[in-house]
């Protein structure tokens, strides 16, 4: 009796863990019949097992995995815990297997990404947009009283022409609105601006230190747009989605990651808008507007090319970050004395980098040849263009006291 007792008792398993063997029966030519459990589990020891030895297991839920002590083996290694630890160590496993069924799947190769939004489908969207609440608070010109008033109306810029109006006002209103997590567009614009600075095709969470990584200073890069609202967004997603402008955007993203120069990119590029918006506001750009009859194409370029400026003095005055504020007030001193020089530097540049040249340092992009999604504004320049077809990329709202202060935001 004492025999069989031993027979059916527990043995040693696998690295020290409780292995079931149940009594010897039904011998035949050499052979047993009982098949060993472990942990509750039944080992097969059939030729189909041996073939695939993972079937067994593949064949069970996850929560009978949990309690497998094979699976806790296999990861602990050849390192057993000691029995005193054994309890504490099991515990752990048991939880880490727990937090993996709530983990989210991650996004795979298979995944439907979110489809790049082009800048004219996204201008589209605040064209048909209500934004009348928005433009009862709107600041398109320079208050000014007495006689700044009298100096400016007889020695300033010309006024913008009247059928301009409502184009810059637009303007304007688009830099009242906020990063809205429900509105499909806004999100789309995020994605695009990522996917196209990173070179990638899947989406990316809507928090997260990733957004760092493309000169955000936090996980909401929604934050950041202090002043510019969503027209900050709108600048850079112009600048990424024209393919004359992108080799120049990853350009200047690459130099924003230099082990000494770097620099947040997209607060910089905020800074630019911020600036662009400042001289709107002044008038200094609207001989320019009313030359081309548009203003959304004219404030794209206008914002293109002050980042330019800011770009070559960064790289060639071996800049650093702790120079940022007095870049920042060099370029907006410059940007708002000289917008006619300003656009015409950046013309020279991008017809340099058709012909083939290499302009300034910078590099050709092959990934940047696409089809322009606001091309037709450059194209059209010099032409009237009256049919109101705006090609826009941002203008942001500085209260009064704002103005002229050269700064990170």
């Amino acid at each position: 009796m004492e025999e069989d007792i031993d027979v059916a008792s527990h043995t040693e398993g696998l690295n020290g863990l409780s292995r079931e063997c149940k009594p010897l029966e039904d011998i035949t030519n050499g052979h047993s019949n009982h098949k060993p459990v472990m942990n509750g589990l039944i080992i097969s020891h059939s030729v189909k097992d041996h073939t695939n030895g993972n079937a067994s297991l593949r064949s069970l839920p996850i929560s009978a995995l949990k309690q497998n002590g094979l699976l806790q083996t296999l990861a602990a290694g050849e390192d057993q815990p000691k029995p005193a630890e054994e309890n504490v160590e099991l515990e752990k496993a048991r939880e880490e297997w727990e937090a993996l069924e709530n983990v989210q799947p991650a996004i795979t190769e298979d995944s439907n990404p979110t489809p790049l939004i082009s800048f004219n489908e996204a201008l589209q969207y605040f064209q048909t947009t209500d934004l009348g609440d928005l433009m009862k608070n709107i600041q398109p010109t320079v208050r000014r009283t007495g006689l700044a008033a009298i100096t400016h109306f007889l020695f300033g810029p010309p006024r913008l022409h009247r059928e301009l109006l409502e184009e810059r006002d637009l303007v304007f209103a688009i830099a009242q609105c906020h990063v809205d997590n429900s509105q499909a567009v806004h999100m789309r614009v995020l994605q695009t601006i990522y996917k196209r600075l990173i070179g990638s095709r899947l989406d990316c969470p809507r928090f997260g230190a990733h957004w760092e990584n493309i000169g955000f200073q936090g996980t909401d890069p929604a934050t950041d747009l202090r002043g510019t609202g969503f027209l900050g967004l709108m600048h850079t997603l112009y600048f990424v989605m024209d393919p004359e402008t992108l080799p120049l955007a990853r350009d200047i993203y690459k130099l924003s990651q230099h082990p000494t120069q770097n620099f947040p990119f997209s607060v910089m590029s905020i800074n630019m808008t911020r600036i662009a918006l400042q001289v709107l506001r002044e008038e200094a750009m609207s001989k320019e507007c009313n030359r081309r009859q548009q203003v959304v194409g004219v404030l794209n370029e206008f914002y293109v090319a002050t980042y330019l400026h800011l770009y070559q003095l960064w790289k060639t005055q071996q800049k650093t970050i702790a120079d940022s504020g007095f870049v920042l007030k060099e370029v907006e001193l410059f940007a708002k004395k000289n917008p006619k020089q300003m656009l015409r530097r950046l013309e020279v540049f991008l017809k340099e980098r058709r012909a083939g040249g290499i302009p300034r340092g910078t590099s050709p992009d092959p990934q940047a040849q696409q089809p322009s999604p606001s091309l037709g504004a450059r194209a059209g320049t010099g032409h009237g263009s009256k049919g109101k077809e705006m090609h826009f990329t941002g203008v942001c709202e500085l209260p009064p006291d704002m103005e002229g202060e050269a700064r990170l935001i």
